[in-house]
């Protein structure tokens, strides 16, 4: 009776302990990553600092937090720079405004940053592991593993709002699968709010009547699915009311993007694919003095990156269809994670991104939800291949040829 009382009372703690344990050794490869790799200007990488985890929109993420959104003609205030737009409305508002909460602690803004952005990721593996049954089996721990080093996941340590993003659409996921309302619609909300990618969960929701809500009437599924979709998008009206109460201007987000980045419209993402395969990193961006083995081979590493994310959705994709035809069916979280999992890899293509999408694609974590699905003979690989390209771009990252 004592023994099982202990089994009990061991039990939620031992159910925590894959996430944090997942956490705890992406933090450690990614450290791992920095030792081998040398900053921008041949110094040592110092993972542990805010330093060694700032890229150039991290300054502009502190700004929003610190002083809120501004833009103004570049020339304005920098006469010899070319006529454009400059300021800070590229960028939303979710993660600046949860790094302004928890500067109220006394922290500063680079640490309150660093400190949303980790635990952001422990929620991620939290909830990840939720989705996954909550049981450690050789298919679930593979799939944390694959985690820990999945594709432009360094991006989820960075001064960067990718992990609290992910998170966001994990959350979504998670109230799909339940049949939570508000639960997805938050969640949804979050995301949106939190990145312009995000903003397809609206569009996840809006399809998730087909898919998911399957204990209520075709009425009500539809309301369900319209009205959470509905305060998914209102994320992105948040962001655009802050933006125009600073600015003046409804469509400051589009002047800047279409002024200073050219990301205007709707682009062939085809086109747009190819651009960024050969988008020339290194030639912008070199690190200077002697480089590590690491950072020689990781200056178009990019490159890789691109076909490893279009194998991952592939074999998301794969997976949805084999499990359709072997009648095992999906349910909801499934459907969900695999809608987002097709966006999210083709959103920054028809954007434009061609310098981002790299990191924009972690946010693809959410069809780990599929991978779990896989065969041991598909998981491995992905693992070794995972691996090998989580090196290579975090060289990158920390060698500063990445933005």
């Amino acid at each position: 009776m004592a023994q099982a009382s202990r089994a009990a009372g061991r039990g939620p703690r031992h159910r925590l302990l894959p996430p944090v344990l997942a956490w705890i050794v992406a933090n450690l490869l990614t450290w791992a990553v920095a030792e081998a790799s040398v900053a921008g200007d041949g110094s040592r990488v110092r993972y542990w600092s805010t330093g060694g985890r700032s890229r150039w929109d991290s300054a502009h993420y502190l700004s929003i937090a610190e002083t809120g959104y501004e833009m103004f003609r570049c020339r304005d205030r920098y006469p010899d720079f070319p006529d454009v737009v400059c300021g800070n409305v590229a960028w939303f508002p979710g993660y600046p405004m949860s790094v302004r909460a928890v500067s109220a602690t006394g922290l500063s803004y680079e640490l309150s940053a660093a400190v949303v952005t980790e635990a952001a990721l422990l929620g991620v593996f939290a909830v990840l592991w939720w989705l996954l049954g909550a049981r450690l089996t050789p298919a679930t721990g593979l799939t944390l593993a694959v985690g820990t080093v999945f594709p432009g996941g360094v991006y989820f340590h960075a001064l960067f709002p990718i992990s609290t993003a992910t998170l966001a659409l994990l959350v979504c996921v998670a109230g799909v699968r339940r049949g939570a309302w508000a639960v997805a619609a938050a969640g949804g909300f979050a995301s949106a709010a939190c990145h312009p990618v995000g903003a397809v969960a609206a569009g996840m929701l809006l399809l998730s009547a087909l898919f998911a809500w399957r204990g209520d009437t075709w009425p009500v599924r539809c309301a369900k699915a319209g009205s959470a979709a509905a305060v998914s998008g209102c994320g992105v009206l948040w962001a655009t009311w802050l933006m125009w109460q600073a600015t003046g201007r409804w469509d400051a987000y589009e002047t800047i993007q279409q002024s200073s980045y050219g990301q205007g419209g709707v682009h062939q993402p085809f086109d747009a694919m190819a651009a960024a395969y050969r988008f020339p990193f290194k030639d912008w961006y070199t690190p200077e003095g002697h480089l590590p083995w690491l950072v020689r081979h990781a200056l178009d590493a990019h490159r890789t990156q691109l076909w490893l994310d279009t194998a991952y959705v592939l074999l998301v994709l794969a997976t949805v269809l084999a499990l359709l035809v072997r009648r095992r069916g999906l349910d909801p979280g499934e459907w969900a994670a695999a809608v987002l999992t097709a966006a999210v890899f083709l959103v920054p293509f028809l954007a434009g991104a061609e310098m981002s999408w790299y990191r924009n694609h972690a946010q693809m974590f959410v069809g780990l939800l599929l991978v779990a699905r896989m065969p041991r003979w598909v998981q491995l690989p992905l693992l070794a291949c995972c691996a090998a390209q989580y090196a290579l771009l975090g060289a990158m990252f920390f060698a500063g040829v990445l933005v």
